[in-house]
């Protein structure tokens, strides 16, 4: 009728684009800059229309050279998003094959597993019930040798006793990250990037903060135990769960490590 012609190529046009821009969507909002998404969306809807619509002459040729840079601009605004957009997409844990063949052919020791998360578990328990603050990121499928590298290298199994040592106050590696890689205790005093999101509530320390930044980044998960309050909490994908009880962080910890 209108000379526009409308097939399923443009409805799964339309949906990919949409859950493409839903996606980062998320991706900023976690990290505090989903108005500058928005408002990017906002200058490019108003180029297309002055532009592609109403063909404004002045108006369509100044927004044409803002466009011309703007790919610039935007790696600018948002090179944390970038990369971390990229890191989600190439760590999705499902879309490995590895994964899939351990799946198959049941290469997990779940025994050893369940071992090493209680001895997580009991040391969180005595850290939290001494009010010492501890940090513990357990990867995933992203790569975290980066952040290992800026601490101590440990290489040992997971021990209550030793993590417990770890975070004793006069330690010299009590203030950064534990990381905990192929069921070892991988590095010590590890220092993680800290979130920027400024929704995340005040009453948040810096470990609370790198928690949430260490999962913004990547598919890994961070355990938190409160120096102030002996509270226990969880971050995964970039959201913390706080005051968490023994048997929550149990129940967690066993959902993500099947």
């Amino acid at each position: 009728m209108f000379g526009i012609e409308f097939g399923i190529k443009d409805i799964v046009d339309i949906v990919l684009a949409a859950t493409m821009l839903y996606y980062v969507y998320r991706v900023l909002k976690k990290s505090g800059a989903a108005s500058i998404f928005i408002g990017v969306l906002i200058f490019i809807a108003i180029w297309y229309l002055a532009t592609r619509v109403l063909r404004m002459e002045m108006l369509g040729g100044i927004f044409d050279r803002i466009i011309n840079v703007g790919a610039f601009a935007i790696v600018v605004l948002f090179q944390d998003e970038i990369r971390r957009f990229f890191s989600r997409i190439g760590s999705q844990k499902h879309w490995s094959i590895f994964t899939v063949f351990k799946k198959i052919f049941g290469t997990t020791d779940k025994e050893k597993k369940n071992y090493e998360l209680q001895q997580i578990l009991i040391s969180c328990r005595n850290l939290a019930r001494n009010h010492v603050g501890a940090l513990i990121v357990i990867t995933r499928t992203s790569d975290l040798e980066f952040y290992a590298q800026s601490g101590e290298t440990i290489d040992a199994n997971v021990n209550s006793r030793l993590i417990e040592n770890i975070f004793f106050k006069n330690s010299p590696l009590h203030d950064g990250a534990l990381m905990v890689s192929n069921g070892r205790l991988k590095a010590a005093g590890c220092i993680l990037p800290v979130s920027r999101n400024t929704n995340i509530s005040k009453s948040l320390g810096l470990r609370h903060r790198a928690a949430i930044g260490i999962t913004e980044q990547t598919d890994a998960v961070a355990v938190v135990v409160s120096e102030e309050t002996g509270y226990m909490s969880y971050a995964v994908g970039g959201e913390i769960t706080t005051r968490v009880s023994s048997e929550q962080l149990e129940t967690f910890l066993s959902s993500i490590t099947d």
